[in-house]
């Protein structure tokens, strides 16, 4: 996870995507886009807006077909960002869609004060970003490893928080082969309901630390029926209330954990992190 020149630090921040332009000048704003960069991982969500709430949903089994037809589009990834002159590359560890070849790199350009253009390399776009929050350096990541007998061990979890911001990502349980788009991938291989379930199941959700209805709560996810919800998975982070060491409570034995982010003194980690009961 190293590279040539660190994360400049304008660029660690909460970040809204405000619109984009294709190669041909077509001006898109019907995304609900959430970023957050820390100093090496990021998370990044990509919600239509248009997308269905399906408040009365609880697993995404409780959706019809054409139900789940509304969430193939969504975008959702997360990994860590290397930077190589004006070049920045988001090396993506867990995706929603599945893999396509390309590479997600582009030219960024800080105009300073809150806004930020991002220009393609691989392909011809140009995106608007606008900084909702810097977090005053306030950063924190955590990355789940599984360990898969006879293989590498597979990323499974990722959770990268800036300030009051935080993206969350949960793999799914097998990796996806490469397709252009998961809409092709479920058509061109006569995909099952289970096999479509299966494909779904990869959660990627943006929310707010404090700053939401409750701690930790889901504002956008690529699993609807989260909207709303805690994120449960910081329970399984514990803080030594003496000398503020982090770890997982419990390390399940096919887990691997690390927290390769962290700039927090102990009064935050102990507001972020409560000791709750075992």
């Amino acid at each position: 996870m190293n590279s040539n020149t660190p994360v400049p630090v304008w660029l660690i921040a909460a970040w809204e995507r405000l619109y984009a332009l294709d190669n041909n000048g077509q001006h898109d704003s019907s995304v609900n886009v959430r970023n957050i960069q820390t100093p090496t991982l990021f998370g990044d969500v990509r919600i239509p807006k248009n997308r269905p709430a399906f408040p009365n949903a609880k697993t995404l089994a409780d959706l019809t077909n054409g139900e789940l037809e509304t969430l193939y589009p969504q975008e959702g990834f997360s990994g860590h960002t290397t930077v190589e002159g004006y070049i920045t590359t988001w090396h993506h560890e867990i995706d929603y869609q599945p893999p396509d070849g390309t590479i997600d790199i582009g030219r960024l350009e800080f105009t300073g004060g809150r806004s930020m253009f991002e220009y393609g390399v691989q392909a011809s776009y140009t995106e608007h970003w606008w900084n909702l929050a810097s977090g005053d350096g306030a950063c924190f990541g955590a990355r789940v490893l599984k360990r898969q007998p006879g293989a590498l061990d597979r990323i499974w979890e990722i959770l990268s928080v800036n300030g009051d911001h935080f993206i969350y990502a949960r793999n799914r349980a097998k990796d996806l082969p490469m397709a252009n788009s998961l809409a092709d991938l479920i058509k061109n291989t006569n995909a099952t309901r289970a096999d479509i379930l299966s494909y779904l199941d990869c959660e990627v959700s943006h929310g707010f630390v404090q700053g939401g209805s409750q701690p930790w709560e889901i504002r956008f996810s690529t699993l609807p029926f989260c909207t709303g919800q805690r994120l449960s998975f910081i329970d399984r982070i514990v803080v030594d209330p003496k000398t503020g060491t982090v770890c997982s409570r419990g390390d399940a034995p096919d887990e691997i954990w690390s927290f390769p982010v962290d700039t927090l003194v102990l009064d935050d980690l102990l507001v972020l992190f409560p000791r709750r009961p075992m």
